[in-house]
């Protein structure tokens, strides 16, 4: 007990000589993660607030970090906490905060980039318009962004053709996706991540869309029977702080959080490369390396599907989107991510 107390005191002392030596108090930060049962909290968000910043800053920076999951929040009121200042730090997607500003989906519009490198081509041009965005939108400084895994279909009924998602109640969490659904005849309904299973076991939803491991690490696949890997998206995601608190933190701090942040990110963007294949192969597949088999039905999208795919992208998506932002966001739009993908919207 007496060597147990001893070395709490030690910890102690040394921490504060590691924070004196810093020449600053402190800092504590209140974090929001996203969802608790998916591995991108799980691996990375979690132990990032929770441990390695109290190591990599010698105490300096303290992280507190629960998810949305865990703390009753569905996702899209988030950024508005982070503007009240409930929260210091919030990840999240940009999708979920879109009903504010349909700024927000520019960099990851639903079925317009088809590979990570296209992703992260389109995310690092748009990123300066996000950065004004969360500014003057949530009081907040952009610091992430990163993707989670394929954003595909998974039905409880017989899908294996694009044709057959007409007149299905499909789960979305963006307006983006929504124009997806519509653009195929299908009915678009926003569902909370956690409300899903439910939904599907209850006759609520046909389908619905998630990333390829948020599919497998949610169950989806113990209430829905067939994967139709039409990739829709890529659940782009970020990483924010609330100015105030931003700029309260001296100098040293953030130059130590954006570092360490930035080497999150990287991090990140490398696991989601790797994660649709084992993921697909848990959910479809004959064996699994993170454990239980899914036992889904496995439909690939055929060439006349990706291309009924890329024509909705172009003349649904791409064009309701125009209208919502309007013609000056639709103007930077086309000379930043438009560029990329060699596309050009207009809201006409």
């Amino acid at each position: 007990m007496r060597k147990t107390a001893f070395n709490s005191l030690l910890f102690l002392a040394l921490t504060v000589i590691s924070v004196t030596s810093w020449g600053q108090s402190t800092a504590i930060i209140k974090a929001v993660g996203t969802w608790g049962n998916l591995t991108n909290y799980q691996k990375h968000e979690g132990p990032f607030w929770n441990q390695h910043i109290a190591r990599a800053s010698d105490g300096a920076i303290i992280g507190e970090v629960k998810p949305q999951t865990a703390l009753g929040l569905k996702g899209f009121e988030i950024m508005r906490l982070v503007k009240n200042g409930v929260f210091d730090f919030a990840f999240g997607l940009p999708g979920y905060v879109a009903a504010d500003n349909a700024i927000f989906e520019g960099a990851d519009l639903s079925s317009l980039s088809q590979d990570l490198a296209t992703l992260k081509l389109a995310s690092d041009i748009y990123r300066p318009t996000l950065d004004r965005a969360f500014k003057n939108i949530y009081n907040a400084k952009l610091m992430m962004l990163y993707p989670f895994p394929s954003q595909t279909l998974w039905c409880n009924t017989p899908v294996t053709k694009i044709g057959d998602l007409k007149g299905k109640r499909i789960r979305v969490y963006s307006t983006s996706l929504g124009d997806f659904v519509e653009g195929v005849g299908a009915t678009s309904v926003v569902v909370p991540f956690l409300e899903v299973n439910a939904a599907l076991t209850n006759g609520v939803l046909d389908c619905a869309i998630t990333g390829t491991m948020s599919a497998y690490t949610g169950k989806w696949y113990k209430v829905a029977s067939y994967a139709f890997t039409l990739r829709v998206g890529w659940g782009l995601a970020f990483g924010a702080f609330n100015l105030d608190k931003w700029n309260s933190l001296s100098k040293n701090q953030q130059n130590l959080l954006e570092h360490e942040l930035s080497e999150l990110n990287q991090r990140m963007w490398a696991e989601t490369a790797t994660e649709d294949d084992i993921a697909i192969e848990c959910l479809t597949g004959t064996r699994c390396s993170l454990g239980e088999l899914g036992g889904m039905v496995l439909a690939k999208p055929s060439k006349a599907d990706l291309k009924q795919r890329d024509r909705i992208a172009q003349e649904v998506i791409l064009s309701r989107w125009a209208a919502r932002c309007g013609p000056e966001c639709t103007s930077n739009w086309n000379a930043t991510v438009g560029k990329v993908l060699g596309l050009t919207a207009s809201g006409q």
